[in-house]
């Protein structure tokens, strides 16, 4: 079993692609008709998107699609910290922890969140599965840059850019996902 593989669980995605998200894939690709290959990142966010993570069978499937080795489609999946290869919680709260949010508290509002959703905030975040809670509906973790500096610090939830984020707004903030 490759090193990978040990980390999707469940049934393969490959055996589970919808026609709506295989017509998705089909039209990004017509974007790259010089390189197929450029068309990667845009294949590999649809499909998170539509899946919650990229297992295996998902980065062998995009590889074949594409073209190429699925060395060259795991190279992005663990580079890039945005994507998963295991399931994160149904409310995704990503935290910002670059320079002026990490002075503004960053720190302290993940450690925050992480208490509120019941995750222990010890957990490490930063190139593994974001830690997930213990009924499955929330996961926390730390992201580069979300563009908000003025306004520091902030996170996404889900879609959602929160600002000016206090320790004690945390459970309110994720109480609106309930």
């Amino acid at each position: 079993m490759s090193t990978h593989a040990a980390l999707s669980a469940g049934p393969r995605q490959a055996d589970q692609i919808p026609a709506d998200l295989l017509a998705k894939i089909d039209e990004a690709v017509t974007h790259y008709p010089v390189s197929k290959r450029s068309a990667s990142l845009p294949l590999l966010h649809l499909w998170q998107n539509h899946f919650g993570f990229v297992d295996e069978s998902g980065v062998d499937w995009i590889a074949k699609r594409l073209e190429l080795e699925s060395i060259n489609i795991l190279e992005l999946v663990t580079f890039y910290p945005w994507f998963r290869q295991q399931k994160a919680g149904r409310v995704s709260v990503r935290v910002c922890r670059t320079l002026s949010c990490a002075l503004a508290g960053s720190y302290e509002v993940r450690e925050a969140f992480c208490k509120a959703a019941g995750i222990d905030p010890k957990a490490p975040t930063h190139g593994h599965t974001p830690p997930v809670s213990p009924d499955g509906k929330f996961s926390v973790e730390f992201v580069e840059c979300l563009a908000s500096c003025g306004s520091a610090p902030v996170a996404l939830v889900n879609d959602d850019l929160h600002e000016d984020i206090t320790t004690e707004g945390t459970a309110a903030i994720l109480g609106q996902y309930n």
